[in-house]
């Protein structure tokens, strides 16, 4: 399934964003559901993330990796996951454009599904991955802001 998402972040230069999405305490904040969050080597955490979106609905246990990082315009996130509704592997280019407006972070992610997650269907599972990428997003800008 492919997943394209993109959010403008008005006022916040790239160098601000970039800070801002590196930083783990931000992330643990900001991750929808997220209950915990910890870096287990260099860009490669341990995470645990409670979801509950329409027939989406659980913990996923999994670990996240940043890699192919161009600091402040670029990086990929590997993203594996598990839980009872099934086992979630992405893998999301992460590109942020700096604009006369601001910033906008684009991503762009393969992401492999089974079990539960997979049987609800492609149009399901992109809304409710839509919904989890903009809610992100959201609390990621209120974050930035802070620091402009």
């Amino acid at each position: 399934m492919k997943i394209e998402h993109s959010y403008t972040f008005k006022s916040i230069p790239r160098e601000v964003l970039w800070r801002t999405i590196q930083d783990k305490e931000v992330l643990k904040r900001t991750l929808p559901g997220c209950k915990s969050f910890v870096e287990v080597e260099d860009n490669v955490f341990e995470s645990e993330l409670g979801i509950s979106i329409g027939p989406v609905k659980g913990v996923f246990i999994g670990d996240v990796r940043q890699v192919d990082r161009k600091e402040p315009e670029f990086y990929r996130l590997l993203v594996t996951g598990k839980g009872k509704p099934g086992e979630i592997d992405a893998d999301a280019e992460m590109v942020l454009l700096e604009t006369e407006e601001g910033t906008i972070l684009q991503c762009l992610a393969d992401v492999k599904l089974t079990g539960i997650l997979a049987s609800v269907g492609q149009r399901v599972m992109s809304g409710v991955a839509k919904v989890v990428i903009g809610q992100f997003f959201k609390e990621i800008d209120k974050e930035a802001k802070q620091l402009v």
